[in-house]
């Protein structure tokens, strides 16, 4: 199985950090942005729905420069580097929101667990698109407040990872009725958190005060301490781990403020048997000691266990139908780094996992 690229990007200022993103990967946000472009008119057109992409991602931008403007200026820089329209670059980070405009299901998306510690550990699955497995990357960034390394798709500026303050972040996209776009994308949010949070306390505060428009839950990790921080255009709210110290998150919400806007549960209760699978799995155990054991705990298909955790596309069918696993990581935040396999967990072994460390500043 081939290793994941990893990206290394520089740069003292946003603006230059971008276009050395935008130079390196230029090639791939040709790629992703083709598919991209296919998936929001394809899943549009399925729901009876017309959206303007280019609209949809510059209302994104502007509330993100209203936020943190120096999201947009290495956006802009992505955009120079790769030599794009601005608004593809945009429309690449606000990919959740546009999805949610064009009414996109989310079947089989992504499941975490953590123990917290110390140490804490833990990790997940990335579900995503079949067409989207070769679109992403392992990176490693550095010239902000603080370095960082994780994997993110081409063109977005950050998704999980970890940086050199050991906090790190894992991802779970939500659906409340109320989703679409025009806040600030929530890969965007995480990419704050990895470049600025110094700490647990200031990455949570970070969260609270993101104005999002479509909802995804952050779970925050450092090395004695974790939360789910559950983002919605209704409000956010914090989930903390069980009376064991386990936090399992699926593609559902937790808080009891926001369940009454759940939206993706109810059209895909499969998230519900994940996260019942899973809770039942770390009942009792203790923290995965390495990769290994984190595959082995997120290796499910169904059968017995009733879920499907480890997700495999289907021969054929069309785009936006073909779910999969794309990427197993796994969280060392005591040690600031993480390791990542291509694909699921199921196919995960000692040679397979690619292992980066966040840079210092």
């Amino acid at each position: 199985m081939n290793r994941p690229e990893i990206t290394v990007i520089t740069g003292d200022t946003p603006k230059q950090r971008g276009r050395h993103r935008g130079r390196l990967a230029r090639a791939g946000i040709a790629r992703s942005w083709a598919l991209y472009d296919r998936l929001f008119a394809t899943l549009a057109a399925q729901h009876g729905r017309t959206i303007d992409v280019p609209a949809l991602a510059e209302r994104s931008a502007e509330a993100t420069r209203a936020w943190a403007p120096a999201l947009v200026e290495e956006m802009e820089g992505v955009a120079e580097g790769a030599a794009v329209p601005f608004p593809v670059v945009a429309a690449l980070n606000a990919r959740t929101e546009i999805l949610a405009e064009a009414g996109a299901p989310r079947t089989g998306e992504c499941s975490t667990v953590v123990r917290t510690g110390p140490p804490t550990t833990g990790g997940q699955c990335w579900d995503w698109h079949e067409e989207l497995a070769d679109a992403w990357h392992v990176q490693t960034v550095t010239g902000g407040a603080r370095g960082f390394a994780g994997i993110t798709e081409y063109g977005i500026l950050a998704k999980i990872g970890v940086n050199d303050a050991g906090v790190g972040v894992l991802f779970n996209i939500l659906g409340h009725h109320d989703d679409g776009a025009g806040g600030v994308p929530v890969h965007l949010v995480a990419r704050q958190v990895l470049g600025e949070a110094g700490s647990f306390e200031e990455a949570l505060a970070l969260l609270a005060d993101a104005p999002v428009s479509a909802s995804t839950v952050l779970t925050v990790v450092t090395a004695d301490r974790a939360a789910s921080v559950e983002l919605s255009p209704a409000g956010s709210a914090v989930v903390h781990p069980d009376a064991e110290g386990w936090l399992v998150r699926t593609n559902h919400f937790l808080a009891p403020g926001l369940t009454g806007g759940e939206l993706r549960g109810r059209r895909e209760p499969e998230t519900y048997d994940r996260h019942r699978v899973l809770s039942r799995r770390v009942r009792g155990r203790t923290a995965p000691a390495g990769p290994g054991e984190l595959a082995a705990l997120l290796t499910a298909h169904g059968g017995d266990d009733g879920a499907q955790v480890c997700c495999h596309a289907p021969d054929g069918g069309e785009l936006g139908t073909r779910w999969a696993t794309l990427a197993t990581v796994a969280l060392d935040v005591a040690g600031r780094r993480l390791a990542v396999h291509r694909g699921g967990p199921c196919g995960a072994g000692p040679a397979t996992w690619t292992s980066v460390t966040a840079p210092a500043r």
